[in-house]
């Protein structure tokens, strides 16, 4: 019978495991369409800081890459969430179910209550190899995308708004207030904090100029806001695509028509940056979303599952 894959524990990545691991990612999302990692996990395994963090590896005899899965063990309201990718050429020798349950042992270490457990793609193997080890399918996030050659219906700014793009050094502390007050029921995006903002503004693709803000005419008060992304810059192996990264409206400007008016005032700064297409995630239960992406043109392109498994 063969043994099964011994799985290193580390609370810190060396600098060469962090290249490993992301070149592993690049490899597995190439390979299956669709990357392993949520966009949290990457910032954690290249940045590091407070978050606490488990890292579980497993390596072939000659020390390469096979497999790794990230723990977070830190969310006292959603539980523990696990992240893991196997290289494609190792697949079917039960790395993969060596590191859930290994996540699975790291989360009652720490004492969490239940563990989520993402596959980015929905793949068949991901949710029998999860149902196997006891996790119920609990969240489904839709990945939309639509051509920016299409036109765009017209949505314009209602009255007394004006846009403007955000200012580095000036909108922080405005931003992140009215980010936690438009995703209040948001699992992940609520909890943003000015330092969470600040990881993303070092990133090389932030672009402020890409970051619109709807303000109030008279008084300048923050009333939502767009920030696109773009992807595939500098050596990637696919084009450009530009992202509705983040839509906010500020509960007390909502039923004016502000975010369908600013979703299109981004697709429309993503197509004068010369881009053909635009993608976006949005959770399959926020029907008055998938309604409002639907209505602009976007239809489903992938799906990414969450799986929950809960102690006994």
């Amino acid at each position: 019978m063969t043994n099964p894959p011994r799985v290193e524990r580390l609370d810190q990545l060396a600098a060469a495991d962090v290249a490993a691991v992301l070149d592993l990612a690049s490899l597995a999302g190439d390979t299956d369409g669709a990357y392993p990692f949520s966009e949290h996990v990457v910032l954690h395994i290249r940045h590091g800081g407070e978050q606490a963090a488990v890292h579980l590896l497993v390596r072939d005899p000659d020390g390469t890459l096979a497999g790794y899965a990230h723990v977070d063990t830190t969310d006292e309201v959603e539980g523990a969430a696990a992240e893991l990718v196997v290289h494609p050429l190792r697949r079917r020798h039960g790395l993969g179910r060596a590191l859930v349950n290994a996540a699975i042992a790291a989360t009652e270490a720490a004492g969490s209550r239940s563990l989520r457990l993402w596959a980015h793609g929905d793949h068949p193997s991901a949710g029998a190899l999860a149902q196997e080890l006891g996790f119920d399918r609990a969240r489904v996030l839709f990945q939309m995308r639509r051509s920016l050659f299409a036109p765009l219906p017209a949505r314009d700014l209602p009255a007394g708004v004006t846009l403007r793009a955000f200012e580095p050094g000036r909108d922080e502390q405005e931003w992140v207030r009215v980010n936690a007050r438009a995703f209040a029921d948001h699992p992940d995006q609520g909890r943003w904090t000015i330092d969470d903002l600040r990881i993303r503004m070092a990133e090389p693709w932030f672009d402020p100029a890409g970051f619109l803000l709807a303000v109030d005419a008279q008084d300048g008060a923050m009333l939502g806001f767009h920030w696109t992304k773009v992807h595939g810059k500098g050596g990637h192996q696919h084009d450009p695509i530009g992202e509705v990264y983040v839509v906010g409206v500020d509960p007390a400007a909502h039923g004016r028509g502000l975010g369908g008016a600013l979703t299109v005032a981004g697709l429309r700064y993503l197509r004068a940056a010369g881009l053909d297409q635009a993608m976006l995630y949005v959770d399959e239960s926020n029907k008055p979303a998938v309604r409002l992406y639907t209505g602009l043109g976007f239809a489903v392109w992938s799906t990414d599952v969450s799986y929950r498994r809960s102690s006994q």
